[in-house]
C-alpha cells in the first residue's frame, strides 16, 4: 500500500473512558481503601469510624429517626441570610469605592482591619451583643464572607483596559455608562469567583457561630455526637454539610456560567445558535409577509 492510500485511512480514536466513570472509580478506591483500614485495623473505629457505620448511621439520623432536618434547614437558612448580607454590603461597598475615590480613601484601613481580624476571636463578642438566636450565627457568616466578595469586585471594576476607557471618554461616555457598559461586564467574571468563595465561607461562619453558642444545627449534632463519641453519627452530619456545600457551590456556579456566558464556549454556541435560529425565523416571516403583499 502507498504512503498516500495509508494516509487516506481514517485514524480510529482510542476509546476514553467517560468522566464520571472515572469519578466513580476513584471514590470506589477511596472508600475501599477506607474500608480496609478500619477492618484490618490500621486505624481503630474509635477515631475513623467504617464508611458503612457512617452511612447507616445516617441513613438512621435522616430517614427512619428525620432528627437531622430540622438541623439542617436551620443552618441553611443561617448561610443563606448571612452569605445575602455579606454579598450585599460587599458588592455596595466596592461599587462605592470605585466610584468614590475619597470613599475608598476613606475605609481601605478599615476593610484591611476587618480582614487581618481573626473572626473566630470576634465571635463570641458577636454572640454577646445579639444573643444566643440565629442572628449571631448570620452575622458571623456574614462577616468571614464579605471581605472576599468586597476585595474581588473591587478588582475586577479597577481593572479596565486603557484603550477602552479612552475610547469611552472620546465618545464623552458619563461615569455612569462607563460603569453599565465596560467596567461591569469586564469585572463579572472576577466579581462571581468572588461569590462562590463567599459562599462557601458563609457555611465555614455558620458553623463557627454554632459551633461557639446553639442549640440546633449540623455544628451543634456534630458536637453533641463527638462528646458522646458516636463518631458515625458525627461522620453523617458533617457528609450533610458536605452535601450542602456542593449544592450552594454548584447553584453558584451555575449562575456564574449564565451571568458569564461569553467566558463558558459551550453555552456560547449555544446562545449564539438561539439568536441566529430566531434570526432566520423573524427574515423569513418578513419575506412571506413581503410576497403576500406584492401578490394582493
Amino acid at each position: 500500500m502507498s504512503e498516500q492510500s495509508i494516509s487516506d485511512v481514517p485514524m480510529e480514536k482510542p476509546k476514553t473512558v467517560p468522566a464520571w466513570l472515572q469519578h466513580l472509580i476513584v471514590f470506589s478506591v477511596f472508600i475501599g481503601i477506607w474500608e480496609m483500614a478500619v477492618q484490618l485495623n490500621w486505624v481503630s473505629a474509635l477515631i475513623l469510624p467504617s464508611p458503612f457505620a457512617v452511612v447507616f448511621a445516617w441513613w438512621d439520623l435522616a430517614i427512619v429517626r428525620a432528627l437531622i432536618w430540622d438541623d439542617f434547614f436551620v443552618t441553611l437558612t443561617e448561610v443563606l441570610i448571612g452569605f445575602g448580607f455579606g454579598a450585599a454590603f460587599g458588592t455596595v461597598i466596592a461599587v462605592s469605592s470605585v466610584m468614590l475615590p475619597t470613599f475608598r480613601r476613606l475605609v481601605s484601613p478599615y476593610m484591611v482591619a476587618l480582614q487581618v481580624t481573626p473572626r473566630i476571636a470576634v465571635a463570641p463578642i458577636i454572640v454577646a451583643w445579639l444573643g444566643f438566636g440565629m442572628e449571631p450565627k448570620i452575622a458571623i457568616a456574614a462577616i468571614i464572607c464579605f471581605f472576599p466578595i468586597f476585595i474581588n469586585t473591587l478588582t475586577g471594576l479597577m481593572q479596565v483596559d486603557e484603550d477602552r476607557m479612552e475610547m469611552f471618554a472620546s465618545m464623552r461616555a458619563n461615569r455612569w455608562q462607563i460603569f453599565r457598559h465596560l467596567q461591569l461586564p469586564g469585572a463579572m467574571p472576577i466579581i462571581m469567583a468572588g461569590y462562590k468563595t463567599g459562599i462557601s465561607l458563609a457555611l465555614i461562619g455558620a458553623i463557627v457561630g454554632e459551633f461557639v453558642s446553639a442549640s440546633v444545627g449540623l455544628g451543634v449534632r456534630i458536637q453533641q455526637f463527638s462528646y458522646q463519641l458516636l463518631l458515625p453519627q458525627a461522620f453523617a452530619c458533617l457528609i450533610m454539610l458536605t452535601v450542602m456545600g456542593l449544592t450552594l457551590y454548584g447553584a453558584a456556579s451555575l449562575v456564574d456560567r449564565h451571568v458569564v456566558f461569553w467566558k463558558h464556549d459551550a453555552l456560547l454556541a449555544k446562545i449564539s445558535r438561539k439568536l441566529r435560529t430566531r434570526y432566520t425565523d423573524l427574515l423569513s416571516r418578513d419575506r412571506s409577509g413581503s410576497a403576500v403583499t406584492k401578490t394582493a
